[in-house]
């Protein structure tokens, strides 16, 4: 089944996301934006050239394949390859050029994404996810973008992400997953309990219930066999397995060799 999203506030998310990331990098200095990144091969230049280079694909744009990527160490599919050509496409240009390229790119994407009807926002869509509605792909974007924001503030040492809103739909994606990541991944046994207490800039608790598979559920039938607490920024630096990982914080309360498990399968993300 589809996933139908509410339309203005994933645009505005979306929205508001790009903004933060333009304003954060705007202030860094040349050193600071042609630094490693902390993601393999990129560096904080790149992560802005993956941003526009993605919303250029979606947009119909193709970058000239300047060399074969394929073997490059990060480069595990065929998506990969594409992200590559566009951050070679923007390697050869200044960083001017790129950030007038993103915020051109943005605006134009913005204001397509506003100008699109229900039947457009909710029609069936080739995503990351698999197939879904469009609505649900631009949640994706909003949360791939969100992640960066995270990458690129690890990077230059800008503290954490203050905006909830777009933080939120990003937890709301990195849900989907968590009854995988607890079922498949942690082996968590049939009639487990598990609950994510988001603290922090996004608070929310996520329930997962293990019965014939794992799904999330609303509320608990009873008590939790474990709660994993942490903040939004630490669960995606683990879920990515960013340098930031081995700092993020995790509190389990309850069964610790579930909690435990979980923790070890958060690392998703390639």
């Amino acid at each position: 089944m589809k996933t139908r999203v509410e339309k203005a506030p994933v645009i505005a998310a979306l929205a508001a996301q790009w903004t933060t990331i333009d304003t954060l990098v705007s202030d860094l200095s040349d050193e600071q934006f042609s630094s490693e990144s902390g993601l393999p091969g990129w560096s904080v230049g790149d992560i802005i050239a993956h941003i526009v280079g993605t919303e250029n694909m979606i947009d119909g744009l193709e970058a000239d394949a300047g060399r074969d990527v394929s073997g490059l160490d990060h480069v595990k599919n065929p998506i990969g390859e594409l992200n590559e050509r566009w951050l070679d496409h923007y390697r050869a240009r200044s960083r001017a050029e790129l950030m007038a390229d993103y915020r051109s790119m943005t605006a134009k994407r913005i204001a397509d994404l506003t100008a699109m009807d229900d039947e457009a926002w909710n029609a069936d869509a080739v995503t990351p996810v698999g197939p879904e509605s469009y609505g649900r792909f631009m949640r994706v974007r909003t949360y791939d973008s969100w992640v960066h924001e995270v990458d690129l503030r690890d990077a230059v040492g800008a503290g954490e992400p203050s905006d909830p809103v777009p933080a939120r739909f990003a937890l709301e994606e990195m849900a989907v997953v968590m009854p995988y990541i607890v079922g498949k991944k942690a082996s968590a046994p049939k009639g487990s309990r598990v609950t994510f207490d988001f603290t922090g800039l996004v608070p929310m608790r996520v329930h997962v219930a293990v019965d014939d598979r794992a799904a999330l559920v609303p509320e608990l039938d009873g008590p939790a066999d474990v709660t994993l607490r942490t903040t939004i920024t630490d669960y995606t630096r683990l879920a990515g397995g960013r340098p930031g990982a081995a700092e993020a914080s995790v509190t389990i309360d309850g069964d610790v060799a579930l909690g435990s498990a979980i923790v070890d399968s958060l690392h998703y993300m390639i």
